[in-house]
């Protein structure tokens, strides 16, 4: 179930490496830009990645309970709920891009950067909605390898378009900045044909027309899982604003540090991601048809492979600082800043990455809420809090250990809350 998923999330993790290596050829202001536009990017995969979320675990209890027509409703309206995250996300592009940008800085051609690139990916992010929809309706079925072939033709389109669009290789336009969200969108929208296309030929679901109308119940349903994970990916946005805030005093390198670092770890994380996307389908369908050993083998699994991938991603932050901040072009400054940041960030890996797979617990059995408890307390009421306190005792050396003091006390909360929702919902199963 996970292989394909862990190589389409790897192949997604690079092409967004791609993108911000190629934006930082173009100009140091452009990579800082872009950076900065990572968290309103961020917001708008969590209202997609999490209202997925919610379809897939549904459509995987309906499946493992037999029920192929509520499986085939929550599908038909997941998609509906697409469309509507696309709307807002129009609204967003347009009216809070600029002002976002001038939160951060006055320098205007930061800001018309940011809001250039900002807008195309935002006005532009339908296909993102509908494709992980129906990535995810795949996924919950069984079927890992589609998904993966979707997620390289996309990543294979933007890689090749970002050179051609930023640069203006082979006829095109010099578009700069524009150039690489544009890319992006292009690569997005291959992804949407081939995913629409799959799902028509899959042999457990039918997207029908008379169910695409939202249903109370089966919305409720959805978002019972949805939103706390849509809430729980969203912190992310004020977590990453937050600590731009906090390093943009520094000046634009720190930030551009942070923002390579991001891009970075998704490289790390992506896999386990992509692990955690095979484990939730696994765990919710046997918990709809109460096999509680199957449970248990799927997650302990699951953590051990996690652990080894953190560990292999801690090793090459350690030993390889200085080669994975030259694929950024990056300046004097930045080498001497990242050198320092990068072996301590990855030292949350290892943590992050059991956390993530427990929390898989909680999405396949519909608590989606205690994952939502577990990021609140990460990112805003622990990280936060304790960049700010670093910043200001220590400066900004100190800021990067924020994140091991975060990560550390999120692992305390997963494996109470695993234990609790544990003995509540798997334990009965075996009676």
């Amino acid at each position: 179930m996970s292989l394909p998923i862990m190589v389409s999330m790897l192949v997604l993790a690079l092409y967004n490496i791609v993108d911000s290596v190629f934006v930082s050829m173009y100009s140091e202001t452009a990579l800082a830009a872009a950076s900065l536009a990572f968290p309103l990017q961020n917001l708008m995969n969590s209202v997609a990645v999490g209202t997925s979320i919610g379809v897939g675990s549904l459509i995987a209890r309906n499946l493992g309970a037999k029920n192929r027509e509520g499986a085939e409703q929550a599908a038909s309206q997941g998609l509906t709920l697409a469309l509507f995250g696309w709307a807002a996300f129009v609204l967003i592009g347009l009216s809070v891009s600029r002002p976002f940008f001038r939160l951060f800085s006055d320098e205007a051609e930061l800001v018309e950067m940011g809001t250039v690139y900002t807008r195309w990916c935002l006005v532009a992010s339908g296909a993102i909605f509908i494709d992980i929809t129906l990535e995810r309706i795949m996924q919950a079925t069984g079927d890992t390898v589609h998904p993966m072939i979707v997620q390289l033709a996309g990543a294979a389109t933007n890689i090749v378009m970002d050179p051609v669009l930023i640069f203006g290789l082979a006829g095109f336009p010099r578009m700069g900045i524009a150039g690489a969200a544009i890319a992006t969108v292009l690569g997005q929208h291959v992804s949407v044909v081939l995913s629409y296309l799959f799902v028509k030929k899959n042999p457990y679901v039918t997207l029908k027309p008379e169910n695409r109308r939202l249903h109370a119940q089966t919305v409720k349903e959805i978002y019972a899982v949805g939103l706390p994970s849509v809430v729980m990916q969203s912190i992310g946005t004020v977590m990453t604003s937050g600590v731009n805030k906090i390093l943009i005093a520094y000046g634009m390198a720190p930030v551009s540090v942070f923002g390579v670092y991001f891009k970075l770890q998704s490289f790390v994380f992506m896999p386990v991601f992509g692990l955690n996307s095979g484990l939730i389908p696994i765990v919710g369908y046997n918990y709809g048809a109460k096999d509680p050993r199957r449970m248990n083998q799927a997650i302990r699994t699951a953590v051990l492979i996690a652990t080894a991938i953190m560990c292999l991603g801690t090793l090459c932050f350690h030993l390889f600082p200085d080669f994975l901040l030259a694929l950024f072009n990056a300046g004097e400054q930045m080498r001497t800043i990242g050198e320092h940041a990068l072996p301590i960030l990855s030292l949350c890996f290892v943590p992050a990455g059991i956390s993530i797979c427990l929390m898989g617990l909680f999405q396949a059995v519909g608590d989606g809420i205690l994952s939502m408890i577990v990021s609140l307390t990460r990112q805003l009421v622990v990280l936060l809090p304790a960049a700010w306190m670093l910043a200001r005792i220590q400066g900004l050396h100190a800021v990067w250990f924020a994140f091991i003091i975060a990560e550390t006390a999120s692992l305390m909360l997963v494996c109470m809350l695993f234990i609790w929702e544990y003995r509540r919902k798997v334990k009965p199963l075996f009676k």
